[in-house]
């Protein structure tokens, strides 16, 4: 009989989530959806007739509904009642409450249980478990909801312009996808904004994944608005597509792998701005986020990700150092947080963001405790882990304006605001991959190989501060790459120059 002997899903074994609690139990005829991502080479060995016959045989031995199937995203959905599930995955779900107070979730704990013949073709199944993985990067000034911006911050232009953004291109003819797990924007503060700015509204578009929408009226559409306002107004000839999807590790995942596969937007840049700690995710979710940006990767488009805001602790708290992720995927380009001070083009300062001391956050930034160092940081002097001696993963690749004492105006909810975090460096380095796209006339795509190969100068190396959040002693600025601001800020119009300068030493000619 078939499905008879089971196996544990490598990486797939959950834990309560620390602050939670149970507080009942899960319909058990409630509906969920579960996305079952398969492994690359199913994919790319060509057989994929006997993983999709084992599929159907499993949901039809469950009473499950195989309600999608997307080879290009390696992708399986199923449907069925959380009783169907649990007895399919071997899984019980429950309900939880984080503190006494906060959202419920649906969660497990433990491994997933799958039958022996999925051995070779799954790599995780996420959406069992719906708890909240991620948080947005971005700080507000203090000075939030006073009437006029203080005199230290910018406008989003006003930061291209000191970052020497190429002149004479607006993104035209590329679309920057976005990534939200919550909050929403609304369509007339939007149209006050780029007015104020005497900018054209870009053409803005919200895509629903896994039933997430454009929900405007919570405590994230700072954050969506922060990365709509930097990049659009940056890069206003561009098109942007946002897409909205659950706080969870499958609404993340499948977020990420919409857009790199959708053929209709076709982005060239995508931009995140949420993470978590690298070791609050499943080994499983991370594989499968990991692989979407890969596929990113090999499809040529950029994707840039905030590094984080909580200093070399990630805000854990256990005096340990962690890194974000996304941010720490060696397929992402990690952007990192300043202080930035100067006027019309020419900077007077730039520093690692650290505001611990007034309680405004801290670039996030280290060395991975799980992604091995990639081959472009072979030569970049990445220090092992101190803690775990790891080779690992450095983070972030480069930085940008980030500290809220400098930060961003926006406007959000009917209100204008100053804004900062690493959430707001994503959508800066992601406008200005549009513009390099549009100068150069075909995507950078996978850039950090490119970055890393540099000529010194092209990048502004920052070489003051540091990120040390809670007296661990770690990283500190310096000459080069560092934990705290990777190869340095933007020079928009030195890495043109130095990419068209590649492209033409490349070709040949």
């Amino acid at each position: 009989m078939a499905f008879e002997k089971k196996f544990s899903l490598p990486g797939s074994e959950r834990h309560p989530m620390p602050g939670s609690r149970v507080v009942g139990s899960v319909d058990p005829n409630e509906i969920v959806s579960v996305s079952v991502i398969l492994r690359r080479d199913v994919v790319t060995g060509g057989d994929n007739s006997s993983a999709m016959t084992a599929m159907e045989q499993f949901a039809h031995e469950y009473e499950l509904t195989v309600a999608d199937v997307n080879m290009k995203k390696r992708r399986v959905q199923m449907l069925g009642t959380v009783a169907a599930l649990s007895k399919a995955f071997e899984t019980e779900m429950q309900c939880y409450q984080i503190d006494t107070v906060g959202p419920k979730f649906r969660g497990r704990t433990g491994t997933i249980s799958m039958p022996e013949e999925f051995k070779p073709y799954v790599l995780a199944v996420l959406g069992l478990d719906s708890r909240p993985v991620a948080k947005p990067h971005f700080r507000f000034n203090k000075r939030k909801h006073q009437p006029a911006a203080p005199p230290s911050t910018f406008t989003p232009p006003q930061v291209a312009q000191l970052y020497s953004y190429p002149s004479g291109a607006d993104g035209t003819g590329q679309t920057i996808a976005i990534i939200e797990l919550g909050g929403g924007y609304r369509t007339s503060d939007l149209k006050t904004y780029f007015s104020s700015l005497g900018i054209k509204q870009p053409a803005i578009s919200a895509v629903s994944v896994d039933g997430g929408k454009n929900a405007p009226g919570g405590s994230a559409d700072g954050e969506v608005m922060l990365d709509i306002e930097v990049a659009g107004a940056i890069a206003p000839g561009a098109s942007y597509a946002v897409y909205f999807a659950p706080n969870t590790d499958q609404g993340f995942v499948d977020a990420i792998t919409d857009a790199v596969h959708d053929t209709m937007r076709k982005p060239s840049v995508i931009s995140i701005s949420w993470g978590g700690p690298e070791d609050s995710w499943t080994a499983q979710a991370q594989n499968a986020m990991n692989a979407a940006l890969q596929d990113a990767a090999t499809l040529g488009v950029t994707v840039t990700v905030a590094a984080g805001d909580n200093g070399s602790s990630d805000g854990v708290g256990d005096s340990q150092l962690h890194v974000d992720f996304p941010a720490a995927s060696p397929f992402a380009l990690a952007c990192g947080g300043t202080k930035l001070v100067g006027s019309g083009s020419n900077i007077s300062s730039e520093t690692v963001w650290n505001e611990v001391a007034n309680k405004e956050g801290a670039t996030g930034g280290g060395v991975s405790k799980v992604f091995a160092i990639p081959s472009y940081q072979s030569s970049a002097n990445v220090p092992a882990n101190p803690q775990t001696n790891f080779a690992g993963r450095g983070v972030p690749d480069v930085a940008g304006n980030a500290d809220p004492a400098t930060g961003y105006q926006i406007r959000y909810d009917g209100q204008n605001a100053v804004v900062g975090g690493t959430s707001a460096v994503a959508p800066q380095w992601a406008a200005l991959v549009a513009i390099l796209n549009q100068k150069l006339g075909k995507p950078v795509g996978f850039l950090n190989p490119a970055l890393y190969s540099l000529p010194k100068g092209v990048l502004n190396d920052i070489t003051s501060g540091n990120n040390d959040d809670s007296n661990l002693g770690h990283y500190s600025a310096g000459s080069g790459w560092d934990a705290c601001t990777g190869l340095g800020s933007a020079n928009g119009t030195a890495l043109l120059n130095a990419l068209q300068s590649s492209s033409t030493t490349s070709s040949g000619r």
